[in-house]
């Protein structure tokens, strides 16, 4: 059986797939380590079966505990995805709805409840919210591109050396050192593997030698896809800029070429001359190819994916430095660890970079957790969980109360192995960010929709337009079911619930169908 297939089975509600009673865990409140990616999509986790990339640390901590194989999120966008992790709710409830939307601060959240029970909080690296951070006992927010970048800290601005996923990693490694005689919770918020893709140094030659499988929808035509699937400024074959994002010489042409001589002069020396050393012969090659069509598309993707892979592989570093410090330090038996990412990515697929679709690569994000003496170990989950449960469940793991105002579910009972009734069958998603129109920007119409374990109806509002998908038979989301006689059920059906879910969250942002 094919892990698409497995990933496409119907949830079972109340029956979690390899978990049995959990023991006691450690007396008193754990900590709690959040490692957030940026933008790592879960098929570029091997613990989730990818096919062009291994992660051995990552893989590790999913041995240890448990893999949540349908996670997604609510809006897939960075700002937002952080505000909904923070808040338990839904953009429209949080005033993130977008990257440059007003946060409300004045809601509770994981971090405010945590720190006002005793808890050493801190942020460490990317925020990306409209407000500082509030809730946190410390922070270090990261400034700049991925090298030598500053943080902003509550002590003021400090200068860093080296590649940002290991200076974030650094400083959190720091912090817990200095706070780990009580409970804390720090959340490792990461830049990688964000655009533009700069690679730590020890990591520029992986791959070099390697042609990474392309998916099957690079060359996607969009047929049965909303109009602004064709539109959208995210396309592998067109729309990444040769200096910025593919990591050509630097010509001086147009704002993100200067945005990457800038990036470039922000390196060491030593830096830069390995970042030379890497890149200037296959520069040159490139140079006498020629390439054109579909071939230079499938090499766009090439250097795409790799840099891509290459940032995932510092990430994959820090989850084993992590996992290293607690053990040396006498802290793994009772530290929960997190991974999980802001939202997905598309790599390749439907021919795009980027994120904010609905679709699955966008809309799905790893999510691993160790809860040691809690989580059995290896342990999987087949139920339906979205990014709205993570404040609930970081505040049930400490043992204290969830605001009625949260409107996501603990996971928790997931996590011992609890048989649970009227777990949810679906998630509501929804993106309604605005984006100038010019040519920085990715143009993706507004939409939102609900998802099941077996369809997904998505109502693209702005251009009055529908797509049905039966993800057991067509996971690849190509075939667009909705005007098909056969599916007319499905369609009412999904549309009932669809509106129950709006009424039930209190969203009445974007046009009602």
């Amino acid at each position: 059986m094919t892990l698409e297939r497995i990933l496409s089975l119907s949830v079972v509600v109340g029956i979690f797939i390899g978990v049995v009673s959990p023991v006691d865990a450690d007396s008193g409140q754990p900590n709690i380590v959040v490692i957030y990616a940026d933008d790592h999509a879960q098929h570029a986790i091997s613990a989730y079966g990818s096919r062009i990339n291994q992660t051995p640390n990552i893989d590790r901590l999913a041995a240890a505990g448990m893999r949540f194989n349908q996670s997604f999120v609510a809006n897939s966008i960075c700002g937002p995805a952080r505000a909904t992790l923070l808040t338990g709710l839904h953009s429209h409830a949080n005033g993130q709805t977008s990257n440059v939307a007003r946060f409300r601060d004045d809601l509770p959240t994981f971090a405010k409840t945590l720190q006002a029970n005793g808890y050493a909080t801190a942020i460490i690296g990317k925020w990306h919210l409209s407000t500082q951070p509030n809730g946190f006992d410390y922070w270090a927010l990261k400034q700049g591109s991925f090298y030598n970048a500053d943080f902003a800290t509550t002590e003021g601005i400090e200068h860093s050396i080296g590649h940002v996923t290991d200076t974030i990693t650094d400083r959190s490694l720091k912090w817990i050192r200095q706070h780990k005689d009580k409970p804390f919770m720090v959340w490792i918020s990461h830049s990688a593997a964000h655009r533009t893709w700069e690679p730590p140094i020890r990591h520029l030659n992986h791959y070099a030698d390697d042609t990474i499988p392309w998916p099957e929808t690079l060359f996607d035509d969009y047929r049965g896809k909303n109009a602004g699937a064709s539109t959208a400024q995210m396309r592998i074959s067109r729309d990444l800029f040769p200096a910025y994002d593919l990591k050509l010489p630097v010509t001086g042409k147009g704002i993100l070429d200067r945005a990457a001589q800038q990036q470039l002069e922000k390196l060491t020396p030593e830096q830069r001359e390995a970042w030379d050393a890497a890149f200037g012969p296959r520069n040159q090659k490139f140079a006498e190819m020629k390439l054109a069509g579909d071939e230079l598309t499938r090499w766009n993707y090439q250097r795409y994916i790799k840099n891509y892979l290459r940032n995932v592989d510092g990430l994959d570093d820090s989850v084993g430095r992590v996992q290293s410090f607690l053990r040396e330090n006498s802290l793994d038996k009772n530290t929960i660890v997190i991974y999980t990412s802001d939202q997905g990515f598309f790599l390749g697929d439907h021919g795009w970079y980027d994120k904010r679709w609905m679709y699955e690569e966008s809309m799905r994000t790893p999510l691993i957790i160790d809860w040691p003496g809690v989580t059995r170990a290896g342990s999987t989950s087949e139920s339906i969980v979205q990014n709205i449960d993570m404040a609930p469940t970081f505040l049930q793991m400490a043992g204290l109360d969830v605001p009625d105002s949260m409107q996501g579910k603990s996971l928790v009972p997931i996590l011992k192995g609890d048989r649970l009734e009227n777990w949810r069958d679906s998630v509501y998603y929804h993106y309604q960010m605005k984006e100038p129109e010019d040519r920085t920007s990715h143009l993706v119409a507004k939409h939102y929709g609900i998802r099941t374990a077996s369809h997904k109806l998505i109502f693209f509002y702005e251009l009055n337009s529908w797509e049905l998908y039966d993800l057991e038979n067509d996971p690849g989301e190509t075939r667009n079911q909705y005007s098909h006689s056969g599916f007319a059920p499905i369609v009412a059906d999904l549309k009932n619930r669809l509106a129950q879910l709006r009424s039930k969250y209190g969203d009445t942002t974007g046009d009602s169908f």
